[in-house]
């Protein structure tokens, strides 16, 4: 899945089910913490941000769960798969975010990773989950787009 778009940006991996379970507020680019096998792995694509989240951790925002296979050219120096990594944020926008997730019902999601300037860059969302009434809907609209523009195709 390595598109590379007109904005120098080479996508990574992008995280679909996110957009279906949440609602984004805001979305904010933070950098990540990364081994030397981590990145070589990464520029393979083989990573997962599926089911990963971020959460507070001593001031420092971290991200949890997401998978990135290990390098087998690394031998000995190589890295555990589902380690926790570090989120680079200023300050300020460290602040902002647990601000906003101590809130009922929010909480920080992974939407996409991809490579500014040669350097691994996440982009997170501010999301509130959806509830299974909100998500019906949104299958219902996406089936209903996708007959509306059937019959316009068989009609013309």
């Amino acid at each position: 899945m390595n598109k590379k778009t007109n904005s120098g940006l080479k996508m990574i991996c992008f995280n679909r089910k996110a957009s279906f379970n949440y609602f984004f507020e805001d979305l904010i680019e933070a950098g990540i913490v990364l081994k030397g096998s981590e990145i070589k792995s990464i520029r393979d694509g083989k990573i997962s941000i599926a089911d990963s989240y971020a959460v507070e951790k001593k001031g420092e925002l971290v991200l949890i769960n997401s998978h990135i296979a290990s390098y087998k050219q690394a031998s000995y120096s190589n890295h555990t798969p589902d380690d926790e990594r570090k989120l680079l944020l200023n300050k300020k926008e460290i602040n902002k975010l647990i601000g906003k997730i101590q809130r009922e019902g929010f909480t920080i999601v992974p939407t996409k990773m991809y490579f500014k300037k040669g350097k691994a860059k996440v982009e997170l969302a501010i999301a509130k989950g959806k509830k299974q009434f909100d998500k019906r809907a949104v299958k219902k609209s996406r089936d209903w787009n996708r007959d509306k523009a059937r019959y316009i195709r068989k009609s013309s």
